[in-house]
């Protein structure tokens, strides 16, 4: 319960928190997604991202915990002309269909450790065969740079937790990279992230 206190206050202050455009890391891999693909957005807050696929004529699906947040998404799609599936749910204790997503897109999603591995392994499962996974994250370098994250070590990335958590998935890109973040009040200045793009293979499960 106080991590959703936590994101519904920060929703629910004037604006938007990440800012109302979308991520680049997103924007760079929208093309590989399939046309018209079926997206889920764990986490997406104020529905920066969703909005900006389904602009792009992707059936998207925003998750998240707090309704403050999903408020927002909804204004952000109204204005925008496009429809959401907007889903109000905790990680913690909810869990997608198995194989029915094209895309998965997880954009600073750290998640407490008890719950990532467990959170991670059910969006592998969620895409459908062909299907691919988009990430970018904070690094475990982010520490000390005031340009967002969070502060405990344990709730960062490295390329090869990621490479772990996503195994039954191939990773066509996965590394390390300095960005300038301009995201909103609280995404702003230089950031150590990971950046990962997975594909499901043809043939397998769900």
């Amino acid at each position: 319960m106080a991590n959703q206190d936590f994101w519904e206050s920060r929703y629910a202050e004037p604006g938007f928190a990440y800012g109302a455009e979308p991520n680049q890391w997103v924007v760079a891999c929208e093309p590989r997604l399939p046309q018209a693909a079926r997206v889920l957005l764990p986490g997406d807050g104020e529905g920066r991202n969703s909005v900006y696929l389904a602009k792009q004529g992707h059936r998207v699906t925003s998750l998240d915990m707090a309704a403050a947040g999903l408020h927002k998404a909804a204004v952000l799609a109204h204005d925008a002309g496009v429809n959401l599936d907007l889903v109000q749910a905790d990680l913690a204790n909810w869990r997608p269909e198995p194989a029915v997503y094209d895309a998965v897109v997880l954009v600073f999603l750290h998640l407490p450790p008890a719950i990532r591995q467990r959170v991670h392994s059910a969006m592998v499962d969620a895409l459908r065969p062909g299907g691919c996974l988009v990430l970018e994250g904070f690094d475990r370098a982010q520490l000390g740079l005031p340009s967002g994250g969070p502060r405990d070590p344990d709730w960062l990335f490295d390329p090869e937790m990621l490479r772990l958590d996503f195994r039954g998935l191939e990773a066509e890109v996965l590394g390390q990279a300095a960005v300038e973040l301009d995201e909103g009040p609280f995404h702003q200045g230089i950031a150590r992230v990971v950046r990962g793009f997975w594909r499901k293979p043809i043939g397998a499960g769900g």
